[in-house]
């Protein structure tokens, strides 16, 4: 409930997430802040301006929304509804198109998924040559199979039954559908944590952090996060 976190007159953050094909735009931060909340799935925002010139930003675009709040910072993804000129204030109206969380900028947002993947243990060697993008192909390496539980801009957590060590690197697989097209990964990640899950013998859990992912492929990431939360609201509002 937005209403519950965000008042009118907090301060906001209008932050672009529009994609051109498969490349990631700059972003773009506008500042604003919240003029009404017409709903808990709509507010109305000043449109930002820069320079003394108001920012008419598109209808139907969609933004990363961060509200500065007395208790704290909060996040969500809104689309732009309508914009229209009350008196002399100019107004975007926004649809909120994810449920308001708690945001800290230096974490990524975790989605509990089910995802069928594969890893593999690799040398440094291995991983010099990745980060390079050389693209190598050592028939020595055998895949083995995982459940990805939950995914971030940042990392992912996974379980398989096989322990790797802390701090080793493994080279992972597996498939997003991004804006209804299947995208496919490869990337480098750290064991942080690797443990036998209780109760079930020879199945463990890992935590891994990405290492040297490319900006495209974080934002492949975020934006299939962004999507799936949306449909998961849409499923419970029976829609």
């Amino acid at each position: 409930m937005i209403s519950k976190y965000v008042n009118v007159g907090d301060r906001i953050d209008i932050e672009s997430i529009r994609r051109e094909g498969d490349v990631a735009t700059e972003k773009k931060v506008y500042k604003s802040q919240v003029f009404d909340i017409e709903s808990e799935d709509r507010i109305k925002v000043a449109m930002p301006m820069e320079q003394g010139r108001v920012i008419l930003l598109p209808v139907e675009e969609e933004f990363n929304l961060c509200f500065y709040t007395p208790g704290g910072l909060f996040q969500c993804i809104g689309r732009v509804a309508d914009r229209y000129k009350s008196g002399n204030i100019f107004i975007l109206v926004v649809d909120l198109l994810t449920d308001i969380r708690k945001y800290q900028r230096r974490e990524y947002y975790r989605l509990n998924c089910v995802l069928n993947m594969k890893s593999t243990m690799i040398n440094q060697k291995d991983i010099q040559s990745y980060t390079e993008k050389v693209h190598f192909i050592d028939t020595d390496l055998t895949f083995d199979n995982g459940t990805m539980v939950d995914i971030s801009g940042g990392g992912a957590r996974f379980i398989s039954n096989v322990k790797y060590p802390k701090d080793s690197h493994i080279l992972f697989t597996f498939d997003l559908f991004v804006s209804d097209k299947l995208s496919s990964y490869k990337l480098i990640g750290k064991v942080l944590l690797s443990q036998e899950i209780e109760g079930r013998e020879g199945e463990y859990e890992h935590r891994i952090m990405f290492v040297n992912i490319m900006n495209d492929e974080r934002e492949g990431i975020i934006k299939y996060i962004f999507e799936e939360e949306r449909r998961i609201r849409r499923r419970e509002k029976g829609i």
